[in-house]
């Protein structure tokens, strides 16, 4: 089932982005120089891809070949292009539901949240570009194989998502416990996407700000929040509740 793919080497990752390759993530090695590394992170850049500057301990786990200080994880599955998704959802005579997940970075917790969103009818997932949880054989694995049937599309910045839903007349709703209005008492019923923040940060206050509804759950004890996964599954299945 795992598809995960690693690439080695600074030439080989340069020539796999060159070549179109479904890259999610490129490891760089901190303090490296030369004229061909500046030419990858020239080209990281154009191509806005999804980079981090590691210690080379870092790199030496993830593969142990002649790394040359760069490794390159290639996505499991094929990222779907938001437009194409939202229109097909559109003209398929459904009422959407997406799910907008700003900057998760914990990898079981994206693909605990897949599975939910697989198992509640979610039309799709959107994810940034930068920033978030890898989409890699981890992520598969926790998700019981969703990652395969639910269509995940990749944006630079969330908010450029949740303009397009908007412009579709697609209702956004931001889960943050930023409000006095509950989960029970928005209607998930039209065409809408939820967005589910951070673990450390929640969502983005730029993002936030521009959200139509806010929705928060009511927390009873002493613990202030919930894991987001589990945040979301109350959110989705509320939604589906409405929706019966």
């Amino acid at each position: 089932m795992e598809k995960d793919t690693t690439i080695f080497g600074i030439r080989a990752v340069i020539e796999a982005i060159k070549a179109g390759e479904n890259i999610d993530k490129i490891f760089l090695q901190k303090g490296l120089r030369g004229e061909l590394f500046t030419e990858l992170e020239q080209l990281l850049k154009k191509e806005r891809l999804n980079s981090s500057y590691v210690p080379v301990e870092k790199l030496n786990r993830l593969s142990k070949k002649n790394h040359q200080g760069v490794v390159a994880q290639i996505a499991p599955i094929t990222f779907h292009n938001i437009e194409d998704l939202v229109m097909s959802v559109l003209e398929s005579g459904k009422t959407p539901l997406f799910l907008l997940l700003d900057q998760l970075s914990d990898v079981r917790n994206f693909g605990a949240i897949v599975r939910t969103a697989e198992c509640t009818g979610v039309s799709g997932i959107i994810i940034q570009k930068k920033g978030g949880a890898p989409v890699n054989g981890d992520a598969i694995k926790t998700s019981a194989g969703a990652l395969f049937k639910m269509p995940i599309c990749k944006v630079d910045h969330i908010k450029d998502a949740v303009f397009y839903m908007q412009a579709s007349g697609i209702k956004v709703v931001a889960a943050t416990e930023k409000t006095d209005t509950t989960v029970y008492d928005v209607s998930f019923t039209e065409a809408c996407a939820i967005i589910m923040g951070s673990e450390g940060k929640g969502i983005n206050p730029s993002v936030l700000k521009i959200a139509d509804d806010r929705a928060k759950l009511p927390l009873l004890g002493d613990i202030e929040s919930l894991n987001v996964s589990v945040a979301c599954g109350v959110f989705l299945y509320e939604a589906l509740r409405q929706r019966r």
